[in-house]
């Protein structure tokens, strides 16, 4: 049973010796069930809450006119700490998600990223904030005659147990669907993932898979790259179905020494934003090599990221690798009007 769950109990034993005992737990109880509009569950923000710490205060935001949410929760905490327990924000203006976007993929846009669990409309980026973009249904179009969505993005703090698993993907779900009925946005609720899985860490080392194991991956189509046997490729998929970004990135070890010798980088974008991405080609070398494409009435980029001395893999190697990358992402989004710029 957990803490505040049991504190009516621990309060009634403790009332005639000291009620002060149970006035922590009780304030705790009090925040956890009122910040962000009750929307965080609780057994989550328990096993989230770091040992011997107390929840400090909540506050939240709401501005209909311009169509954001925001909201934060924090702990007790000594001057200089991470005081900030989880903390989210909710844009329904396009204006608003493009500076989002924009912030979050700088200059040629390929920020480390890890994909969500089960297929979430989502991506974890490299300080470990979980990003979700919903379609909203109940708002329509815009101007454009685009649709209009949602996006939330959810932090938690540095003193956090994101590592318990499942705890931090199920507080961002339930507050992205909380933002959406607050908001109007009338999108379908989200599920959370049904496995306990913990908060990825795309800082991390990548896991990666050899080629022949990625066929039910969103990176499955290196399975027929036809990359050179004489290295031993291994590719990382941080990329799902769903989401407005993903990647695949491919690295070959030298197989007597096993060392590293090189990686190469697919990345996808979606929605209009991704256009200010690739608008400069000629300012960012890494971007010599892309495609575009139409989905869902918005734009998709695609492009490649790989050192021209990549063992095995000539000029003409990666562009054929690339426009096979950007067929499978259009096949599978059902998108269309794929062009090809090398």
């Amino acid at each position: 049973m957990r803490r505040w769950i049991k504190v009516s109990v621990v309060a009634a034993v403790v009332l005639g010796v000291g009620g002060y005992v149970a006035a922590p737990y009780a304030q705790d109880w009090r925040l956890a069930r009122n910040a962000c509009g009750g929307a965080l569950p609780p057994d989550a923000v328990d096993r989230l809450t770091p040992a011997d710490s107390r929840l400090g205060s909540e506050e939240s935001r709401q501005i209909d006119g311009l169509g954001s949410y925001w909201c934060r929760l924090t702990l007790e905490g000594d001057k200089g700490r991470d005081k900030r327990f989880v903390e989210m924000a909710a844009y329904t203006r396009r204006e608003d998600q493009d500076r989002e976007f924009m912030a979050l993929f700088p200059e040629s846009g390929f920020s480390t990223q890890a994909p969500l669990p089960e297929g979430l409309p989502g991506f974890v980026d490299e300080y470990r904030a979980v990003h979700l973009l919903l379609e909203c249904p109940d708002l329509g179009k815009d101007e454009e005659g685009r649709q209009r969505k949602l996006l939330v993005n959810t932090w938690l703090g540095r003193d956090v147990n994101t590592g318990v698993p499942g705890a931090a993907y199920r507080t961002a779900v339930a507050l992205a669907n909380s933002a959406s009925d607050r908001l109007g946005c009338g999108a379908k609720p989200l599920e959370a993932p049904k496995r306990d899985i913990a908060l990825a860490d795309p800082g991390d080392d990548p896991e990666t898979v050899p080629l022949s194991d990625a066929k039910d991956t969103a990176c499955g189509w290196v399975a027929g790259a036809g990359l050179s046997g004489s290295a031993d490729w291994r590719v990382a998929v941080r990329a799902n179905h769903s989401a407005p970004t993903g990647r695949c990135d491919l690295y070959s070890k030298d197989e007597e020494s096993g060392e590293q010798l090189s990686r190469m980088t697919f990345v996808s974008w979606y929605g209009d934003w991704s256009n200010r991405l690739t608008a400069e080609n000629d300012r960012y070398e890494r971007l010599s090599m892309t495609a575009t494409a139409r989905c869902d009435g918005e734009a998709a980029n695609y492009a490649l990221d790989a050192s021209d001395d990549t063992p095995g893999v000539d000029k003409a190697a990666r562009q054929r690798m690339l426009k096979r990358f950007a067929e499978d992402e259009v096949s599978r989004r059902g998108c269309s009007g794929l062009r090809l710029s090398f």
